[in-house]
């Protein structure tokens, strides 16, 4: 068998980073944290999915910035940012409200981190979107009406 130089190289490399993120327990999944997150992914509408986040009520805030197309050409890839100037986030989630799973995903923020994302959703037809923002302990929300055309992925 003749093996490269090259290759070599590429799996020292590949065995080194596996081992220097599995030494800082990178690999480590805590299993109560992925089940009762795993839960926000399985719920069918707003109420169940806040009542399984723990949120008895969320406020509106207009320190909640959704920033999206107002009209989606390609319902694929609509792309949904979300930004917080609200002191201490904790939290941002997004729910795409008339997607059969309506959790689009969450972000947990350290104390040092600028509560900002940016990602892409699938949406199968026009729907709010919902930004569940925890701040300092509470919740808030904001939301955005976000339209597919029949060019997309629905209507």
């Amino acid at each position: 068998m003749n093996v490269s130089r090259r290759t070599v190289v590429k799996a020292s490399g590949g065995v080194a980073l596996y081992s220097a993120l599995a030494s800082i327990g990178f690999f480590a999944a805590n299993p109560a944290m992925a089940a009762w997150k795993k839960e926000w992914f399985d719920t069918k509408n707003v109420p169940d999915t806040l009542k399984v986040m723990g949120i008895a009520n969320a406020a509106n805030s207009g320190d909640i910035a959704i920033t999206s197309p107002d009209i989606a050409e390609n319902g694929a890839v609509v792309p949904v940012g979300i930004a917080s100037k609200l002191p201490k986030t904790e939290m941002i989630a997004l729910l795409v409200e008339k997607n059969p799973a309506m959790m689009a995903g969450f972000y947990d923020f350290t104390s040092d981190a600028v509560p900002d994302i940016s990602m892409r959703v699938k949406m199968g037809q026009s729907s709010d979107v919902i930004a569940i923002v925890k701040a300092d302990g509470k919740f808030f929300m904001a939301k955005k009406e976000i339209k597919v055309t029949l060019g997309g992925c629905g209507g």
